[in-house]
């Protein structure tokens, strides 16, 4: 039976997107199975004691543009660090993967989840734009328009909802948050942690 791992972030996340693609490559090498959760990461800081980027202290924000260049330069991750469309709601794009999810599977939303963080930190695109995200979804090989109208159903707002809920009562206070074997571990500078649990 494979490992499981509960993958919990927001798709507006610097950090979730650089490391998405190293996380989705550690989850093949290893054979584990991801439970892809994003979550409304405004809920999760206002019950966890986070602020959002505009409120945080300026030096607290300075540093956080010196370790983004530090992480895409170390990576070689491409990554703009003032986007064009940052700060930007992720509850449609987070709405979308849950309908990808749910229609196609988990591999199909992690390949659309990597989509949509490049398409922010890269591309320059607004991913709260719901014809952006369809586009986003055509690319990745669905039927976008059709999947933008299942992203906005009662029945996905329930399971998006409830991720949220679930990385409450997880103790999950960042993104990207990853639960291995019931631990977890905030940030993708922590996926050689992450890739010892993957390892056991």
């Amino acid at each position: 039976m494979s490992k499981l791992c509960d993958y919990y972030f927001a798709p507006q996340s610097p950090f979730a997107y650089l490391g998405h693609a190293r996380f989705v490559m550690l989850a093949k090498q290893y054979g584990v199975q991801v439970d892809v959760r994003p979550c409304d990461l405004g809920k999760i800081f206002s019950m966890s004691g986070g602020q959002p980027l505009a409120k945080r202290a300026p030096q607290r924000q300075s540093y956080r543009l010196l370790e983004l260049q530090r992480w895409s330069d170390s990576l070689g991750v491409p990554l703009n660090l003032q986007p064009k469309f940052f700060p930007v709601s992720g509850d449609a794009a987070a709405r979308l993967i849950v309908a990808t999810k749910l229609a196609h599977g988990g591999d199909a939303a992690l390949a659309l989840s990597g989509a949509i963080m490049h398409a922010v930190w890269a591309d320059e695109k607004n991913i709260a734009d719901d014809e952006t995200l369809a586009a986003l979804a055509t690319t990745c090989g669905h039927d976008g328009p059709e999947l933008m109208k299942s992203s906005e159903t009662t029945s996905v707002q329930n399971e998006y909802d409830r991720f949220t809920a679930e990385a409450l009562a997880a103790n999950v206070f960042g993104s990207p948050w990853y639960v291995v074997d019931g631990e977890g571990f905030w940030g993708q500078d922590r996926l050689d942690f992450v890739e010892r649990a993957f390892a056991k």
